[in-house]
């Protein structure tokens, strides 16, 4: 039986439709790259401009802290955790809006749509629940919480993208689970978790998908 070139090329077509109806494939490996590099730069600003000691336990250090400096070192924590959020976001979008513009298809779709839903919702609820535990002075576990909830989130958005993007959450919640366990080295939990891993799966995603 002879093989139809035509007929081969149209299944294909289908099939690309079809994946492009039920997954969002505008992520870019890159945005990782950059998102991994923005959470190291923060951990290590963080390091060097808030506290002052190479072992991190956050209980003891603001304890010992008098009220002024406490307020002063909350505030500086939520600039760099902002800043930090607000670059990663605008970074993705970007590559997103790029490789979205180079395959010719739109950014906004109701996969997207669904796939941002699924994203913000765990990741809108632990930064509040985050604040909540610094304004309570429960310091120790931020870093935890984020973890995990972002773990949360990845995992809820992954069944609309990549299937990488679930084993990124489960490394993710992994990680936040150590940190708690470990609060006094919250930081390097920090950078592996947020740095090293999207730097690790951005560059899979790269050289899979885009190179």
């Amino acid at each position: 039986m002879e093989n139809n070139p035509s007929s081969a090329e149209d299944l294909k077509t289908i099939r690309k439709i079809m994946e492009e109806s039920t997954r969002f494939l505008s992520l870019s490996g890159l945005s990782g790259v950059f998102l991994g590099l923005f959470a190291i730069a923060g951990a290590l600003i963080a390091r060097f401009l808030v506290f002052n000691s190479g072992n991190i336990s956050f209980d003891d250090y603001f304890n010992n802290l008098p009220g002024r400096q406490t307020e002063a070192l909350r505030l500086k924590m939520l600039i760099i955790a902002g800043s930090v959020l607000l670059l990663s976001l605008v970074t993705a979008t970007g590559f997103s809006v790029r490789k979205a513009r180079r395959s010719g298809v739109s950014l906004w779709t109701p996969v997207s749509k669904r796939l941002y839903a699924s994203l913000f919702l765990p990741l809108v609820t632990g930064g509040l629940f985050s604040l909540i535990l610094l304004f309570q002075n429960y310091i120790q576990l931020i870093i935890p919480v984020f973890l995990i909830f972002y773990g949360l989130a990845l995992i809820s958005a992954g069944k609309f993208t990549y299937g990488e993007i679930f084993y990124l959450g489960i490394l993710e919640i992994i990680t936040g689970l150590a940190a708690a366990l470990y609060p006094s080295q919250a930081l390097i939990f920090w950078i592996f978790g947020f740095g090293i891993l999207h730097i690790v799966y951005g560059l899979i995603m790269y050289r899979k998908y885009e190179a």
